[in-house]
């Protein structure tokens, strides 16, 4: 009998992540997107997923960090729609959005790339 740490991530720091809850949602946030010219950074985890887990406080820390980018974490399987649509297929996967268009992907828990190409798209590249 292990413990439920479901209970204890709604007291964790989300930072500027913003959690998707359904496919309308989404839709919003990357038109919202799309209209300010901003780049979507997706972290697209699952609940049972040990990288994902690891990646979590990283993911945050970066949103605190580049304020210009928006950063969105989607459950694949509460929203498998938005996670077919993106051909995701491994967790975690990251995805840079601009204009509704792929930018960047980058698979599996590889924290150095991630912060690297965050910082380039934060600051034009």
């Amino acid at each position: 009998m292990g413990l439920d740490m479901s209970k204890f991530q709604s007291l964790s720091d989300h930072g500027n992540v913003l959690v998707m809850n359904s496919r309308q949602e989404w839709l919003a946030k990357l038109d919202e997107a799309k209209r300010s010219g901003k780049v979507i950074v997706v972290d697209f985890t699952a609940t049972w997923c040990g990288p994902c887990k690891a990646m979590a406080p990283i993911f945050v820390d970066l949103s605190k960090q580049f304020e210009q980018l928006i950063f969105v974490k989607v459950d694949v399987d509460a929203l498998k729609d938005v996670a077919q649509d993106w051909s995701v297929q491994a967790m975690p996967t990251f995805i840079f959005i601009k204009d509704g268009k792929l930018l960047d992907k980058i698979v599996g828990a590889n924290k150095s790339e991630l912060q690297r190409k965050a910082a380039m798209y934060a600051t034009g590249g």
